[in-house]
């Protein structure tokens, strides 16, 4: 597909996201096609917005199933134990305090894929991922980031 490079992942994510292709490659597939196969059998397919609908479903699945297989055949496993545990590296869970307003934020650094900010997982490619990356406890560190220039502490590395 994009073929940009590896996405990191841990042993137990890189299992999750294959089983998960499994369960959509086998049992999803089948529910798409019966859901097809109900709205065809509702008549003339010209006016039948059901089996559009279906249609537009079954490419929508494809595509999921497509970028899932990208990631996988990208994927390249990380071994965390072998991680500095005092230093700011992909897949560090890192609490930092902003030095300008004194809120205290915890995010996990995760490859662009699995970033989900919601979540608290942001991408090492992100301007704050990209500035807390090697970073250690107590450090202070200004990011230059879309909403200005950011200023943090680094409080706690796991």
């Amino acid at each position: 597909m994009n073929g940009q490079g590896f996405v990191y992942l841990t042993r137990e994510r890189l299992l999750e996201l294959e089983k998960q292709l499994q369960e959509m490659k086998t049992n999803g597939r089948k529910e798409i096609a019966r859901r097809i196969a109900e709205a065809r059998a509702h008549g003339d397919l010209s006016e039948n917005a059901e089996y559009d609908a279906a249609k537009e479903e079954q490419g929508l699945f494809e595509l999921k199933i497509s970028k899932l297989e990208d990631i996988l055949s990208r994927a390249t496993i990380i071994d965390t134990s072998k991680m500095p545990k005092d230093e700011v590296h992909i897949l560090s869970t890192v609490k930092i305090k902003n030095l300008k307003t004194n809120k205290i934020f915890e995010y996990t650094l995760v490859s662009p894929e699995e970033a989900d900010f919601q979540a608290g997982k942001i991408s090492v490619s992100s301007p704050v991922g990209q500035g807390l990356l090697g970073c250690k406890v107590g450090q202070k560190v200004e990011i230059k980031a879309p909403a200005g220039i950011m200023h943090f502490e680094i409080l706690e590395i796991s």
